[in-house]
């Protein structure tokens, strides 16, 4: 799949000192990314595949304090060491993109999380209430930060 051409909604990037491989491993495994998540929370392999490849698709369980729902995530680029992206949808309706790109610097590698709400404005306007969050940007912001510290934290301890 093609870079995206708008600019993400939140985004945020983080130095690691650990090889661009070692970090994509954590990254495409999506039992990890609940680990770091600020609201994803679990997942569940979809059809036959088992594994973080180009169309693959998993569950993803998703909380915000006594709010929880699912969405269904298509997974669109597995470059080892490179790039991990999936697209979230629920039911018909298109959601987000979530995107992690790794870049290798001198000491190790520069991680850029980035999502894209791919939701139409009324769709905003109903899922608000589902996950209690009305300022979605600001929130996904914080959870990328957040997620991008608890990586780094795991990879270099």
């Amino acid at each position: 799949m093609p870079v995206e051409s708008t600019a993400p909604d939140a985004t945020g990037q983080i130095e690691i000192q650990a090889p661009a491989e070692k970090v994509y491993e954590l990254l495409s495994d999506p039992g990890v990314l609940a680990e770091l998540a600020g609201e994803y929370s679990g997942y569940k392999w979809l059809g036959q595949v088992r594994s973080a490849r180009r169309g693959a698709r998993f569950r993803g369980y998703n909380r915000n304090g006594p709010r929880r729902w699912s969405t269904v995530a298509t997974i669109t680029d597995a470059e080892e060491g490179k790039r991990f992206a999936f697209d979230v949808s629920a039911g018909p309706l298109a959601v987000s993109r979530w995107q992690y790109d790794i870049e290798p610097t001198e000491n190790g590698c520069r991680v850029t999380e980035s999502t894209w709400d791919r939701r139409a404005g009324w769709v905003r306007t109903l899922t608000g209430p589902i996950s209690g969050v009305r300022d979605r940007a600001s929130v996904n912001e914080r959870n990328i930060a957040a997620t991008l510290r608890g990586l780094k934290e795991r990879v270099e301890s």
